[in-house]
């Protein structure tokens, strides 16, 4: 069989069975782990010792599942990888609550925009200063940061943490509705420094056993908590757009990173798209992550978990009025409104071989349902074929 036809063959029946010459399976996956703190420096303190009980979960999830590639998402950004460290050594490595310990020789973190003030007055209110006004909504520069973890070496990454939302070609800049000129919630000024990404886009090229696999990670800004300009909705959907132009030939021409090089990702190049990307392609604020599903060569697998529709028909509220299929959700949020989203994604491209993909959510009655308040997302993964 070709490998064009192996893949279609993956996802239409969702479980390939390697056969014994079969490359091994690495496992990619993103973790929305809500370790971020309300003040600078807060993380790193509860890191410092091994018994902060949320950070014993998350590692916990992590054991469980046992990703070789990881994305987890809002995890401060401290100067130096000095937390990351101190979650490698204090919770990965020791065993938590019978789970094996787990080792990542290699790890990546970066600046990210959130918090970074920007000088300007970005949302408006009349004054300059605050999470509002920084290039992406935080109270101190890192919060809501990002880090990769891996058991293969990780290349130079190309990030664009810089990129500039008006140089994207067609950018769904916000309207001010009490003003009559269109797209003007941004002043010509503002627009010279406005930045697209909330915290950072990285292109992280992973070299397992010799064959490249670049995995995209992002965390695009919540949907949410505007006004009428609906400038975080718009952001939010320009933020998925720029990964959909990135792996399309032709149609990233127009990026650039933050070293000043051009161009998107090198035709027949293999990835891997991760991150909470605060976006279900059905219900919730925004729909943007249509994009990405429907670029070449990008695969759905469609994880999903029994926890999840356990979870959807017990709460109740908005999720009866859904129409997307609860098996995929992945995080669980106020019953009322937004309910229960897909918003969580790990996007392989063709040639890879997805082998199986799920979502870590157990059902009340499993033992590390325990584990389902570690965070309001949950971790999703996939095994892939590079």
């Amino acid at each position: 069989m070709k490998r064009a036809a192996l893949v279609a063959a993956a996802v239409a029946v969702g479980l390939v069975t390697p056969t014994a010459n079969a490359a091994e399976p690495v496992r990619f996956a993103t973790f929305n782990a809500s370790l971020n703190r309300s003040a600078e420096g807060e993380l790193l303190a509860d890191l410092s010792t091994p018994d902060d009980p949320q950070a014993q979960e998350v590692a916990e999830v992590v054991q469980r599942t046992r990703p070789d590639v990881l994305l987890l998402n809002e995890f401060d950004y401290v100067e130096g990888g000095a937390a990351v460290g101190a979650f490698r050594t204090n919770y990965l490595a020791r065993g938590q609550h019978g789970a094996d310990p787990i080792d990542y020789p290699y790890a990546y973190t970066a600046p990210v925009n959130t918090g970074v003030p920007s000088g300007m007055d970005l949302d408006n209110d009349g004054a300059v200063g605050g999470p509002g006004d920084a290039h992406g909504f935080g109270a101190f520069p890192g919060q809501y940061g990002m880090v990769v973890l891996s058991k293969y070496p990780i290349g130079p990454a190309r990030t664009f943490q810089q990129f500039r939302w008006a140089d994207m070609p067609g950018a769904r800049l916000p309207d001010d509705p009490a003003t009559p000129e269109p797209a003007d919630w941004f002043s010509p000024e503002e627009l010279e420094q406005v930045r697209l990404s909330s915290k950072s886009h990285w292109d992280l090229p992973i070299d397992v056993d010799g064959r490249t696999v670049h995995f995209l990670t992002s965390h695009p800004t919540p949907p949410a908590f505007d006004g009428p300009e609906k400038r975080n909705v718009l952001r939010n959907q320009d933020e998925i757009r720029f990964w959909a132009d990135y792996v399309t030939p032709k149609r990233g021409d127009y990026i650039y990173d933050d070293q000043g090089i051009r161009g998107g990702l090198a035709p027949g190049s293999q990835f891997v798209v991760a991150g909470d990307q605060n976006s279900d392609p059905l219900d919730g604020d925004s729909n943007g992550i249509r994009q990405l599903l429907q670029a070449p060569r990008v695969i759905d697998p469609r994880p999903g978990s029994a926890g999840a529709v356990e979870a959807s028909g017990t709460q109740g509220g908005a999720n009866e009025n859904h129409r997307g299929d609860p098996f995929l959700d992945t995080g669980d949020f106020n019953d009322e409104s937004p309910g229960n989203l897909r918003i969580d994604y790990v996007l392989p491209s063709a040639p890879l071989v997805p082998l199986r993909a799920e979502v870590f959510w157990p059902t009340s009655d499993d033992e590390l349902s325990r584990l389902n308040d570690a965070s309001d997302h949950h971790l999703v993964w996939l095994d892939v074929v590079p």
